[in-house]
Formats: structure tokens, sequence, C-alpha cells
């Protein structure tokens, strides 16, 4: 077969892995008895759980990325599934307003990343918790309890392939960090591509990690429901912070379920520096 038919049958198992992981997520989550509404990537629209059986309602809406990084698969790379759930507001039966909302309301935020080990990371808004899976026993256990950001890192993880689009605010962090002045030591750059692998990272050992928008993304390319919120969530859990560059990412108001935003998170004194360069 040429190369040709090798990246053809590549990119249809990466889309049937995409397909099915969404319709694992789904499935089992309609199962669950739990969810009113779910919000996925991979659907154009919010689907409505509705139980027939009864009147009973679920109490959650889960928004998630089933498959994050998923162009990554043939190369090895780590990839993941990330998700934040909502509480259905009192007395709705289950509508886009329960999840339209700013991502300070989300009640619980994870990820779940799945390379060498399989690892969940999650916050239930009273800190941030890391989890490993054991094969042998099939469970995942406590291997990383109460994971807090370092307040600096020395690591920027950005995809500077994108420089030439940058603003002009993205471009005086970067000369920042690589060529900073006084005592201070120039950055590592860390950029694997994969959101779950490098937000991860960044959790670990602290750093900036940043998708700003740019003169090709006008909006930035991250999605604000299932992206922006979860992964900001749980870097305020671990005392980083998360924003634009402008404002607080879980501040803001979505008005659609796959709305965009520019992100950067990290170690509270790095991204600091980098609102610095906004004002």
């Amino acid at each position: 077969m040429g190369a040709a038919g090798n990246q053809n049958v590549q990119g249809e198992d990466q889309k049937k892995l995409d397909v099915l992981s969404n319709d694992i997520m789904i499935s089992a989550l309609t199962a669950s008895g739990k969810t009113a509404v779910l919000v996925s990537e991979e659907n154009d629209e919010a689907i409505f759980v509705k139980d027939n059986a009864s009147d009973n309602l679920g109490k959650y809406c889960v928004v998630f990325d089933p498959l994050d990084g998923s162009s990554n698969i043939d190369a090895g790379v780590n990839i993941g599934t990330i998700f934040g759930i909502y509480m259905v507001k009192d007395g709705s039966k289950g509508s886009l307003e329960d999840v339209l909302r700013p991502g300070r309301e989300m009640v619980a935020a994870g990820y779940c990343m799945y390379g060498s080990s399989a690892n969940m990371v999650l916050t239930t808004g009273k800190g941030v918790n890391g989890f490993t899976l054991d094969n042998s026993l099939g469970e995942f256990i406590l291997t990383h309890p109460n994971i807090t950001i370092p307040s600096r890192g020395k690591i920027y993880s950005i995809n500077e392939g994108n420089s030439s689009y940058y603003h002009e605010p993205v471009m005086k962090y970067l000369d920042m960090v690589k060529f900073p002045k006084g005592d201070r030591k120039p950055y590592s750059a860390r950029y694997i591509g994969s959101m779950v692998a490098d937000v991860h990272r960044t959790l670990l050992y602290g750093g900036i990690f940043g998708y700003p928008d740019d003169k090709k993304s006008k909006a930035g390319k991250l999605r604000i429901l299932y992206e922006a919120f979860p992964m900001a969530f749980l870097t305020e859990q671990a005392g980083g912070k998360a924003t634009t560059g402008t404002e607080r990412i879980l501040d803001i108001q979505p008005t659609g379920i796959h709305q965009r935003c520019p992100v950067f998170l990290g170690s509270k004194e790095d991204v600091e520096d980098l609102e610095s360069c906004y004002k």
C-alpha cells in the first residue's frame, strides 16, 4: 500500500476512535441516570437526556471532549478526555441555559490522560487530586494528592510555529521569557500539541501554557465549555491562574456550546507576567 493509502487508513482509524470514544461516553452518561444535558466536542447540538420510564431527571450536565489530541495518536503522543460538570438549575428540566454558564459555576472538572499510564486528574472544588489506573485491580489509585502548581515555573508551552500570526502582547511575553533581563534564566520550551499532556505537565512542574487568539484564529482555537473551563477550574484549584490575557477565563459568559476563547494558564506569577504584557 502506498503512503497515501497508509495516511487514509490512519485518518480513518483516528476518526473511528473519536466516534467510538464519543459513543461510549454518551452511552455511559445517559445510562447512569445522573445526567440531564450532555455537550460533546463531537456533536453539533447538545444532547438532552429524557427518561421515558419515569419523571426522574438527572441532576448534572456534563460537557466533554471525548478524545483530545487525537491527531497525535499515530505518533504515540499522550491523548485524553476532558470534562466539566454543572448542576441543573433549580426548577429546570434540562436546557441550554444549564450549560451556557460561567465556568466558576461548575461543580467538578477533570481529565483522563492515556499514555504509558492512564491518569485521572479531578477537582470537585476542594483542591486537585491525581489518580493512576492500577491494571491489576482495574481501579484508579490516588498517586498525586493535593496537586499544587509552583508559584513560578521554568517552562513556557506555546505553538511558536504560529508566531507570525501572534499579536504584540504575546510576542512581548515570549521575548520576556526567552531573553530575560537581570539574573533570571531563559525558560525552556515544551510543547506537545495535546492539551491534556501540556496542561498535565504544567500542573505538576509549573510554568505557563498558552493558546492565544491571533491574526489567523481571531477567537483562539480552544473551546470554552469543554476545554478552557475545565482546565481553568483545575488550574485555579491547584493555586494557579487562568486568563484570556485580559479577563479571568472562569468569568466568561458563553453564548454558544462550541464557542472559543484564548487560553493562558499555569503558575500564578508567570500568568501575571503575561497579563502585564496585555496592559
